[in-house]
């Protein structure tokens, strides 16, 4: 049977899919609280960082085109080793990182209809999200590229919406509450805004920078796609620069509109509060579930086939990589199913915890790839790759300074705080995310590396 394949555009909708999540509608409130009117420049500063380092993943995606992303780029680059240990770590994050996002979708459903938020009602609408979306998965390629496509249009659609109404919302009043935000105050007296310090306006840019993460995941499934050496490299940019664009001016119209009641809400979806037109904020959250859903079924697309790529290397067992007679990969699926419904169940659906675990694992991958783009350009990579054009500026310069990028990012980042939580007015250590973190990184690269080596040991003596 043929396989259909993703095209030039499909992968444009898909990478927007991947990277426009829920940051966009439940947290753009945390980036303008931390610096204010400066929070525009915040993103535009998270785009570019964004932007260098999907030029040099895409980079990497002309030097190296089959399945897998990170795993594949990290094993050509510095062999075997690096290669599943990158792979591993990339699946065990993704894999999380879907939890995050599913546990978003429930609880954003619950809180527009009012339901209550118990563990056990959660975990049933989790189970039943999963179920809908391997089901989706499970029809076929076809109706995964609708899908994908439609609830990418949908998601872009409510944001142009919040554009739209709010500079009809300006032209209509003639109200611009941009530059009132800096003075505003809290009902106590104390500023809604604190005073601009250079680290805070760093932190602000790094939580921004969260907002368009995903980018390098895209290529996970290159071998579905049409041409991917030569798509790739100019579909992810693009996607950038289209989603830049979007937050950029869903930002600034936001702060223009009423920008203390994106400060201060309690709503879940945050900048609902902007507008007090109920048909309007109906349409808004509609958005926000179509976005944080259509990122949900993009990263079934991508996370299993992680782990499914290392099967075809021979680097985890290889009955991972069957797939059924519609080409679907289901028991890296149910595997991936596994790990993005039982890790957040074990950590009670704690976000802050788990977003924890599968964000701060980026770090470890922004370094590795730029360095492995490098290696690709001076050809001192360990094994062969594809005999792509070279150039100067996307496989040396912009890699060296995807590097510099993530260790400042590293050096800025508040580990400490991520790391801990407050007990009775202290500071304590959050074992969970320091659990997660040891089992991502050494537990579970362990367990597969085992298994990998009792089925090679059985293969010889077979």
């Amino acid at each position: 049977m043929t396989k259909t394949k993703l095209g030039f555009w499909s992968i444009v909708l898909l990478a927007i899919n991947s990277i426009i999540g829920s940051g966009i509608f439940l947290t753009p409130g945390s980036v303008v609280s931390m610096v204010g009117t400066k929070a525009p420049l915040a993103y535009f500063l998270a785009a570019i960082f964004a932007a260098v380092l999907a030029i040099t993943f895409a980079a990497a995606a002309k030097y190296v085109s089959k399945s897998g992303a990170a795993y594949s780029y990290a094993k050509a680059a510095y062999g075997e080793n690096m290669g599943f240990y990158m792979g591993v770590v990339r699946f065990f994050s993704a894999s999380v990182a879907w939890g995050v996002m599913a546990v978003g979708v429930i609880r954003t459903t619950f809180s527009i209809f009012g339901w209550h938020q118990s563990f056990e009602n959660i975990t049933l609408g989790f189970i039943v999200l999963m179920l809908i979306i391997m089901a989706i998965n499970m029809m076929g390629r076809r109706v995964f590229t609708v899908i994908n496509d439609l609830s990418t249009v949908g998601k872009l659609a409510a944001l142009a919406l919040i554009i739209v109404a709010g500079v009809v919302v300006l032209l209509k009043t003639g109200d611009n509450h941009f530059n009132e935000l800096d003075q505003m105050v809290s009902p106590t007296g104390k500023p809604l805004i604190p005073a601009f310090t250079t680290s805070g306006f760093v932190m602000a840019v790094i939580s921004a920078f969260y907002a368009f993460t995903g980018f390098e995941a895209v290529a996970t499934g290159s071998e579905d796609m049409k041409e991917p050496e030569k798509n790739l490299p100019r579909a992810i940019p693009l996607a950038i620069l289209i989603i830049a664009l979007v937050y950029i001016g869903t930002i600034a119209v936001a702060m223009m509109v009423d920008p203390g009641a994106m400060v201060t809400t309690k709503q879940t979806v945050a900048i609902v509060a902007i507008f007090h037109n109920r048909v309007l904020q109906d349409f808004i959250l509609v958005g926000a579930l179509i976005s944080m859903f259509g990122i949900n079924v993009a990263a079934s697309f991508h996370t299993p086939r992680v782990l499914e790529a290392m099967a075809n290397e021979n680097q985890v067992p290889q009955f991972i990589a069957r797939r059924t007679k519609r080409n679907f990969p289901l028991v890296s699926f149910i595997i991936t199913l596994v790990l993005a419904v039982g890790i957040p169940m074990a950590f009670q659906y704690s976000l802050p915890t788990i977003i924890v675990v599968s964000a701060t694992v980026r770090f470890f991958e922004f370094i590795v790839i730029p360095l492995g783009v490098i290696r690709f350009y001076r050809g001192t990579n360990k094994e062969p790759v594809l005999n792509a054009e070279k150039n100067v500026v996307t496989d040396a310069i912009l890699p060296a300074l995807s590097v510099v990028i993530t260790i400042f990012l590293l050096i800025r980042y508040d580990w400490v705080s991520e790391f801990s939580i407050v007990k009775a007015g202290q500071l304590v250590p959050n074992w969970y995310a320091i659990f997660g973190m040891i089992f991502g990184f050494v537990i579970l690269p362990v367990i597969l590396f085992a298994l990998t080596r009792r089925e090679r040991a059985q293969n010889k003596v077979d």
